[in-house]
């Protein structure tokens, strides 16, 4: 696969993310893994899918990364009434002009917080997948694009059953990654509490760290990053793994390996490296492939978990070495 950027401009983007992520850690203590990993999601241009308990601050990190990247914010609170046209939004008619005049919904920004996804039905839940794969939305039979980069980051609650409904397994494909925040260790919970007692407010004000065309900028050398005929073989042989695994009844899909792809690419970038070595795929291969899979019912009863799968899977599968991983320089 052929690089058009140099390690300059890889070294460069990995500071800008370097910048983003200590701005963020101002307000999200003790969270630097996660924080890292929705901001990989970020530069593959892919969706976050957080899964945790309420209160760990998933709404404040994508408010966070809207907010340093001086991105067009959106929030939806999904509940069981919401209607698709709630998201995408819909033609409203106008008396003065006596036509119908588009009003566009909060789908039309460019981070969207989709929070508590699972407590919409399934055709508001689908009203997001064109949006999502197409970047798009067609509404009354007019499509209308969205303006780039156009990124989601939807949370849903594992413990609450009651008026939820699970996301369809077409659309939790269509994140990029699911992720857990986790509670925070407690000298970074005894941080958080100084820092707020310190400052007198709830309110912190983040600074712009960069802006969106940087980000776009920061994709495309993203999209430069090299990887070699071995690192893309291991990709695919790690996706593979998991459909051949006796604890597998679905494994991962072709989606899988380029989520893979994407998110090593990202990882090399803001580790300012121009190459993807095997431990770039290994650091995302839990979080882009674990939501993919189904396990086979019976295995259910021994809390065996899809993460497990991966990680069994990470296990057996031979590791190409690092010197086949690097570029020959000229």
């Amino acid at each position: 696969m052929s690089r058009d950027t140099g390690v300059n401009d890889t070294r460069r983007a990995a500071e800008l993310a370097g910048s983003v992520l200590d701005e963020i850690e101002r307000v999200v203590v003790g969270k630097r893994s996660v924080l890292e990993l929705v901001l990989l999601a970020l530069l593959a241009d892919g969706h976050v899918l957080i899964e945790d308990l309420p209160g760990l601050a998933k709404t404040l990190m994508a408010r966070s990364f809207a907010s340093v990247i001086n991105l067009r914010f959106a929030r939806i609170q999904f509940t069981p009434d919401l209607m698709p046209s709630d998201v995408t939004g819909a033609a409203i008619y106008d008396q003065r002009s006596g036509e119908f005049v588009f009003r566009p919904g909060p789908v039309f920004a460019n981070l969207l917080l989709g929070d508590e996804i699972n407590r919409a039905p399934a055709k508001t839940q689908s009203a997001l997948l064109e949006a999502m794969q197409e970047h798009q939305v067609t509404v009354d039979g007019y499509t209308r694009p969205l303006e780039r980069p156009f990124l989601v980051i939807a949370t849903q609650n594992p413990i609450e059953a009651e008026g939820t409904y699970p996301l369809p397994e077409a659309q939790l494909d269509r994140f990029l990654v699911r992720i857990s925040v986790g509670h925070p260790e407690r000298r970074h919970e005894i941080e958080m509490l100084e820092r707020r007692a310190a400052r007198r407010t709830d309110d912190l004000e983040l600074r712009e760290v960069v802006d969106p065309a940087t980000l776009r900028w920061m994709q495309g050398v993203t999209e430069a990053v090299y990887v070699s005929p071995s690192i893309a073989a291991y990709i695919v042989d790690l996706v593979a793994a998991t459909r051949s695994s006796p604890l597998v009844q679905v494994g991962a899909s072709p989606r899988g390996s380029l989520a893979l792809l994407k998110l090593s690419r990202s990882r090399a970038t803001i580790s300012g490296r121009d190459f993807v070595i095997p431990e770039d795929v290994k650091a995302v291969a839990v979080p882009a492939l674990a939501h993919r899979i189904i396990l086979k019912p019976e295995v259910w009863v021994q809390r065996i978990r899809t993460e497990d799968v991966v990680g069994r899977v990470l296990e057996s599968v031979p590791t190409p070495s690092a010197d086949e991983a690097a570029p020959k320089r000229t």
